[in-house]
């Protein structure tokens, strides 16, 4: 029901308890409607928040709107709040044990953000129990206090008790976590107490003795009144608003965001000039190859011209002694005819006899040099046939050493083969220069030249592909810093947007869950779940066990999960295929991305597309996250 127009007009401090009986007997008439089912109920002065409560979330609301300090609300709002409170505890109230904290979505939905905290965040607990004791007060230590604490869900860092000159004063500030959810859990922590009527308005009535702990959340007046509590919070903490903390959060945010971007800048400008550079040395390798192809060709036909001209030298040398051993032939054939005529002339005068016998005598001595001409010309026949088989296998040696070289040369760099090729055709004209050919030296001398010129182009590509190489790792090291810092910024973000962070072999608790609850009560299956989740993390990251089994796929080896292991099969046998896919998910993560260490690593992810996300994606992302939030910042202001 809404509100008629003759209440319109707002009522003053003091008018407000008379206000709260008033909505008190509207809420007992049934003018308005609180209790929707059995377990769902809403507040009928806030019809634009939250429509269905449970019972302590009414009321926890319902006392922090009508007790709070926030100026936000009217004295009308918080008297409404107050009514509906006490109709609640009056005559809707239910069994149930000490108040527990209750998970909010937004811890800043009734807190005034321009009021003063103490921060960190610090929660204020009085009338501990203390004794007397050897002349001094006494009483137990903060960790108990905390332990009772956390297993109510607040999670407080230390509880600290506060002594002085009489000793235990019987109070003690609890210390939270200074992030947001250490803000939630002391909103909790003090709404808690207040719902049980131990927060600080009931501390500081003078109605009736106190008894049990009282709490509250630390403020200004705490933290400049003139006690004990006062000095040890302006010790520890300083006055901040919610408005300041969430300022200094956009500015470090602003500040994370233009630093990634400007590493990002300079990243990509060394990346396209790495990419020009390799672009630059790709062509000029290419080039190199096909140089050294062109010389590997003419090399070949330089070779096959050499032996040819050797053949045909050979040959004609064998051909010169074989016409001169025709004739030397020939010239005895005459001289043996000729003697046979001086011999049947042997009945001639004396003076003939004497001309023949000088004539004999002058053949004989030319038939003796014959004899040594034919005897020099065998020699110098069998000195022919030596020198070719020498020349032969010489030609076999080389022709041997020349396949060697070139077996060699093709298991190289491909500027390293062109450098073996001609030193190989180097040595192979200095065999053949020995008996000095200076067409043969003149070749040799350019081969040399050209040697030497190409293995100082190999001297100047090795020295640009080192520095390259230098400057590829350097740049890769820069992104690799930048991607760190943007996954240890992301993991402070909410992780329900596309982009975030994952860590990767992380187990999946809920399919335990869900296993247990099949079994045994809820509260034991949580336990039970807790327990056999526990014990396969320990699996996970032991190194000894790695049930993997290693397949060919396109000439590719892989390793796949091995569905045969003994652990595997009895988990998928006890507890269900959700299970045993949530820890072979889980394995087959830890295995890609940190095999050796089997610990959990954070990564940047992708959710929507299930992938590794770029540093490209997950720079864009912060920087659209940072322009809604400044909009709606600016909007609200």
């Amino acid at each position: 029901m809404d509100i008629d127009s003759g209440e319109d007009t707002d009522i003053s401090e003091s008018e407000i308890e008379e206000y709260e009986d008033k909505s008190y007997e509207e809420l007992k008439s049934g003018k308005r409607k609180v209790k929707l089912s059995e377990e769902k109920y809403t507040c009928p002065y806030c019809p634009k928040r939250k429509r269905d409560y449970q019972y302590k979330e009414l009321l926890q609301h319902a006392d922090g709107v009508g007790k709070g300090s926030s100026q936000k609300r009217s004295p009308r709002d918080k008297a409404n709040h107050l009514g509906l409170s006490k109709y609640l505890q009056k005559d809707l109230s239910v069994v149930a044990g000490p108040s527990q904290p209750v998970a909010t979505l937004d811890p800043l939905a009734d807190c005034d953000r321009d009021e003063m905290f103490v921060w960190p965040w610090i929660g204020v607990v009085v009338n501990l129990p203390t004794e007397w004791k050897d002349g001094r007060y006494v009483g137990e230590s903060g960790s108990k206090l905390r332990d009772q604490l956390t297993r109510r869900g607040f999670n407080p860092t230390r509880v600290h008790p506060l002594w002085n000159y009489r000793g235990h004063s019987g109070t003690a500030v609890v210390e939270f976590n200074k992030g947001w959810s250490g803000f939630n859990n002391a909103m909790s922590f003090e709404q808690a107490y207040e719902a049980d009527h131990h927060g600080k308005k009931d501390w500081l009535a003078s109605n009736d003795q106190k008894s049990d702990l009282y709490g509250w959340v630390a403020r200004a007046d705490d933290y400049k009144s003139n006690n004990i509590i006062g000095e040890h919070l302006r010790k520890i903490g300083d006055l901040r608003t919610v408005s300041d903390l969430m300022a200094d959060e956009d500015r470090r945010t602003s500040k994370l965001v233009s630093n990634l971007t400007n590493v990002i800048e300079v990243k990509q400008k060394h990346l396209e000039e790495m990419e020009n550079k390799f672009k630059e040395t790709a062509n000029s390798l290419s080039k190199l190859v096909e140089e050294k192809d062109k010389l590997h060709q003419a090399y070949n036909e330089e070779m096959k011209k050499i032996q040819s001209s050797a053949r045909e030298h050979f040959q004609k040398i064998f051909n010169d002694h074989e016409k001169i051993k025709l004739q030397l032939e020939t010239q005895k054939r005459e001289l043996e005819l000729r003697g046979q005529e001086l011999e049947k002339r042997e009945t001639l005068s004396e003076n003939e006899r004497k001309k023949l016998s000088e004539e004999i005598e002058k053949n004989t001595i030319k038939n003796s040099s014959l004899r040594l001409a034919t005897d020099e010309q065998k020699r110098a026949d069998e000195n022919v046939i030596r020198l070719a088989d020498d020349q032969k296998r010489q030609k076999e040696d080389l022709h041997k050493r020349i396949i060697q070289l070139e077996k060699q040369l093709d298991a190289k760099q491909a500027v390293e083969l062109e450098i073996e090729q001609l030193r190989g055709t180097l040595n192979v004209m200095k065999h053949m220069g020995d008996d000095g050919d200076m067409e043969v030296l003149k070749k040799v001398e350019d081969i040399h030249k050209m040697l030497r010129d190409r293995e100082g182009e190999l001297d100047d590509l090795e020295a640009l592909n080192q520095t390259l190489i230098v400057k590829e790792r350097k740049s890769n090291d820069e992104l690799q810093e930048a991607r760190k810092e943007l996954v240890n910024g992301l993991k402070e973000l909410v992780k329900t947007s596309h982009i975030g962070v994952k860590r990767m072999g992380e187990l999946d608790s809920k399919p335990f869950h869900e296993a247990m609850k099949r079994k045994y009560s809820e509260v034991e299956a949580d336990d039970r779940a807790s327990e056999i989740c526990s014990l396969w993390e320990e699996y996970l990251r032991d190194p000894e066990w790695h049930p993997f089994n290693v397949i060919n796929v396109d000439g590719k080896h892989q390793e796949v999960i091995d569905e045969q292991d003994e652990k595997l099969k009895g988990l998928r046998k006890e507890f269900g295929e959700e299970v045993f896919k949530a820890v072979t998910a889980a394995l087959t993560e830890i295995n890609e991305y940190n095999p050796s260490g089997r610990y959990i690593i954070s990564e940047l992810w992708n959710f929507t597309e299930g992938r590794k996300a770029s540093l490209r994606e997950g720079v864009s992302f912060i920087l659209k996250q940072w322009q809604i939030y400044k909009r709606k910042r600016e909007m609200e202001g």
